[in-house]
């Protein structure tokens, strides 16, 4: 079965890009311009040496804009598990705009804030950034919503050629993501973490930080799915069982990263005049 392609072989990220261009698009097109602009974010990255609660002005918005077109190019990819016909519904034309205005708001906005040397996100400082931090985070909840859409037109309207195992994991990776990426979300949304460098790369903690269950929420939408690839072949009932497997253990590595990062946080306080 074809698991990975429409019309030509997966011969590397070459065809992988021309594939995503032939699914959808404006998403394609968005995760391009999200890793274009991370090129000069970098070379300010390396030239600023201004920082905010000890991390350089420039590491969240790369970190976002990486996210972005990750995001962008699996969902382009994923809507190519529909027949040509429902690529271009209402559903997936919403989803689409969902993701574009809400992603290019978020990343521009903490792109700015950036420059101005602010912080973008728990910043009170006065009503203006805080509804602008609010509807942050009403964006982050409709790129999740988006997964679950997506998910029910698969469910429902996907294509007969593709493997079964890959196909089932690839709706789960997406309602997942709903539920662990905007569950986490919602909660780390008005619980800051610790301030400072922490692991290398991703600057997380051990500990009071909820990053890092928002991250395996939100990448859900890789994971099982690169699963179901290597599912991909075998007998239907031991994918499955596999696949549930994963599921559970996957559900139970968010639930461990979750109580670890509750473990010693405190709500973000909101400045009194704020709460007039």
């Amino acid at each position: 079965m074809n698991t990975l392609t429409l019309n030509r072989p997966w011969t590397g990220p070459g065809a992988v890009l021309q594939e995503a261009w032939q699914r959808q698009r404006t998403l394609t097109v968005l995760a391009l311009l999200m890793l274009a602009a991370m090129l000069p974010t970098a070379l300010a990255l390396g030239l600023d040496e201004r920082l905010i609660r000890g991390v350089n002005v420039w590491v969240k918005p790369l970190k976002f804009m990486a996210a972005l077109a990750l995001f962008s190019m699996s969902t382009a990819w994923f809507i190519g598990l529909l027949p040509e016909a429902k690529r271009h519904t209402r559903a997936v034309r919403l989803i689409v705009a969902s993701i574009v205005a809400a992603g290019v708001f978020e990343v521009g906005y903490i792109t700015v804030q950036a420059a101005l040397g602010q912080a973008s996100h728990y910043n009170f400082s006065d009503m203006a950034h805080l509804i602008l931090y609010q509807l942050m985070g009403a964006g982050a909840l409709l790129l999740c919503a988006t997964q679950g859409v997506l998910a029910v037109q698969i469910s429902r309207h996907g294509r007969s050629d593709v493997d079964p195992a890959w196909r089932l994991a690839v709706v789960r990776g997406l309602w997942l993501t709903l539920a662990l990426g905007a569950g986490a979300g919602a909660v780390l949304g008005g619980i800051q973490a610790p301030a400072g460098n922490g692991l290398p790369v991703t600057g997380w903690h051990g500990a009071a930080d909820l990053r890092p269950a928002h991250f395996l929420g939100m990448h859900a939408q890789q994971f099982l799915p690169l699963l179901g690839l290597a599912l991909a072949g075998r007998p239907a009932a031991r994918a499955r069982r596999l696949l549930n497997a994963a599921t559970l253990a996957y559900g139970l590595l968010w639930l461990a990263l979750m109580a670890m990062g509750l473990n010693g946080a405190h709500p973000t306080p909101m400045p009194p005049q704020q709460l007039r």
